[in-house]
């Protein structure tokens, strides 16, 4: 009887730990299929079409050529940018340290809406930038003119991905032993000498990893080259939403998105590589970190803050500062007009019912991604084969998978029964918790692959079953990476933009959807509310990022 009931115990765990790889199946892969099908086979036939146009028509090759060379461009800049940041947050500590490393984070879950909006405010043609400097000279036009060019695209990427690269990096350089570069002093190496044959060499797989997940993210851009860069840029997320949206040609925007598939695919498949490589090469935590002594350091430290400041910071204050402000000076007014919906208004509902719309669906995705999460991550910690190298990616491809074929893939596959969701609000959680699954993921992994395996055998060795061991070892060793991940899937949830586009009802819409309303429409009452709200969801979303680094470890989790 008790080997009856030990044995179906197993069953049940291994059932619960194939719950993520069903759901990705469900939600994931049926409904991208069935896109696919619809539009590779629109006649029940194939039809290969579409793979002809791009390997035949120019503007297809400049299209992928494009999106190669910005995506390069700006993982170059990133980790130029983020390496010397990476090396003063590693080697000093000063004031506030664990608050700008925390708030850094904060462009990542932010929606292009809010971020377009936040750089058109800053350095637009009316932004205050310009505004100051045309009133202060007695300037003729604005001075800066990146508005529509590769150079705001570029900005906005580093923007948007200096705090990965940046977590990555300091994560693992925090847990490397420093007597390496101590004996390299000793012996002579400093300056370019130091950085070239010793630190450069110790950070390769750090420095790799961020710059193959930098490139995936620029490789993907949407909204960043759709609404910044305008009809001169196109990427290949942007060309599959004017093909798919715009002109419905389908074979077309199906083949695109299979290029993109497969290629992100690769790439994923190589940067989960590389994290089980960097897993296994950081060894026990060593805080080397120091307070500024000389004028060199504290030099350093300031550079670096003020760096920081004008790139993160700069554009986030601009937008708060345009929320409250108007013709007549200070003004609250586009946040009292929040709680208003007037006849004729492009939204359905007032502007704050996104909010309790937000948090609501932000909740459910929380608890989805966090339990999905957590199974992942132990059907990957175990022993690595190719089942688990495959799954890895797998599990990562939802973030560089255009949100425009798998909002079509919803629409077209998830209007029968028994999966007749269409019309649900639950789809968006739903197809939230597809983007925030992988964070939560890559959260608690680095923690259960560092759990001693002789703890959990002591434990059985005294008694304890497989229940009591999960209760009493491994959640309380993995309980700060849990929270890490799920605060991640509950901002992730709040800022995401490109599937609730397609899957949100009129009557249920999200933050970000309705900022993107608002900035649709002519008018300064328009303008403003949309500034209010971005700064509200800015704010949700600073307060999420300070709880992850107050309970962070250095060097535990990969973003």
């Amino acid at each position: 009887m008790d080997r009856n009931r030990l044995t179906l115990n197993r069953m049940i765990g291994r059932g619960l730990l194939l719950a993520p790889v069903l759901f990705l199946a469900l939600f994931f892969i049926y409904p991208l299929l069935t896109i696919l099908g619809v539009s590779l086979a629109p006649q029940g036939q194939l039809d290969l079409s579409g793979f002809t146009h791009l390997v035949t028509t120019d503007y297809y090759l400049n299209t992928l050529a494009f999106t190669v060379v910005q995506a390069v461009l700006s993982t170059i800049l990133t980790l130029a940018l983020a390496l010397p940041s990476a090396y003063v947050f590693t080697r000093y500590t000063f004031p506030g340290k664990s608050l700008f490393l925390s708030l850094a984070t904060l462009p990542f879950v932010l929606p292009t809406v809010v971020v377009a909006a936040a750089f058109t405010s800053l350095i637009g043609p009316r932004g205050l930038l310009n505004t100051f400097l045309v009133s202060t000279f007695t300037l003729a036009s604005p001075p800066i003119q990146l508005d529509r060019t590769l150079g705001i695209i570029l900005i906005v990427h580093v923007f948007y991905n200096y705090a990965v690269a940046l977590r990555i990096i300091t994560g693992f350089w925090a847990n490397q032993n420093p007597r390496i570069e101590q004996a390299a002093r000793v012996l002579g190496a400093n300056g370019w000498h130091l950085w070239w044959h010793i630190r450069l060499p110790i950070l390769r797989p750090a420095i790799t990893a961020a710059g193959i997940l930098v490139f995936i993210f620029t490789f993907t851009s949407f909204g960043v080259v759709l609404l910044l860069g305008g009809p001169r840029f196109a990427t290949l997320e942007v060309e599959i939403y004017r093909q798919a949206v715009n002109l419905f040609n389908l074979p077309v925007a199906a083949a695109l998105s299979l290029v993109q598939i497969l290629l992100m695919f690769a790439l994923m498949l190589v940067y989960t590589r590389l994290q089980r490589r960097l897993s296994t090469e950081i060894t026990s935590a060593v805080n080397v970190a120091v307070r500024p002594s000389t004028r060199r350091d504290k030099s350093m430290v300031f550079a670096n803050i003020l760096f920081m400041s004008v790139l993160l910071f700069t554009p986030l204050l601009s937008l708060i500062a345009a929320s409250v402000s108007s013709d007549q000076g200070i003004t609250f007014r586009f946040y009292q007009q929040l709680t208003l919906n007037p006849r004729g208004s492009i939204l359905f509902v007032p502007p704050i019912q996104a909010i309790g719309n937000s948090l609501l669906f932000a909740l459910i995705t929380t608890l989805l991604a966090a339990a999905l999460g957590l199974m992942a991550a132990y059907l990957l910690s175990g022993r690595v084969t190719r089942w688990s190298n495959l799954l890895d990616p797998l599990f990562m491809l939802p973030l560089a998978t255009s949100a425009v074929t798998l909002g079509f893939g919803f629409i077209i596959a998830l209007d029968k029964p028994p999966l007749n969701l269409r019309s649900s609000p639950l789809l968006i959680p739903i197809a939230h918790t597809l983007v925030a699954m992988p964070f939560v993921v890559r959260s608690i992994l680095p923690a259960l692959r560092a759990i001693p395996p002789s703890y959990q055998e002591a434990a059985r060795v005294l008694g304890a079953s497989a229940w009591r061991v999960w209760r009493l070892i491994d959640i309380p060793l993995i309980s700060r990476a849990l929270i890490v991940g799920a605060t991640f899937a509950f901002t992730t949830s709040m800022g995401e933009f490109g599937a609730s586009l397609f899957v949100a009802r009129p009557d249920t819409p999200t933050i970000p959807i309705v900022i993107f309303r608002l900035l649709s429409q002519p008018g300064a009452l328009n303008y403003g509310q949309a500034l209010a709200m971005s700064s509200i969801l800015m704010l949700v979303s600073a307060v999420g990022f300070v709880l992850i680094e107050r309970l962070r470890t250095a060097g535990v989790g990969e973003f």
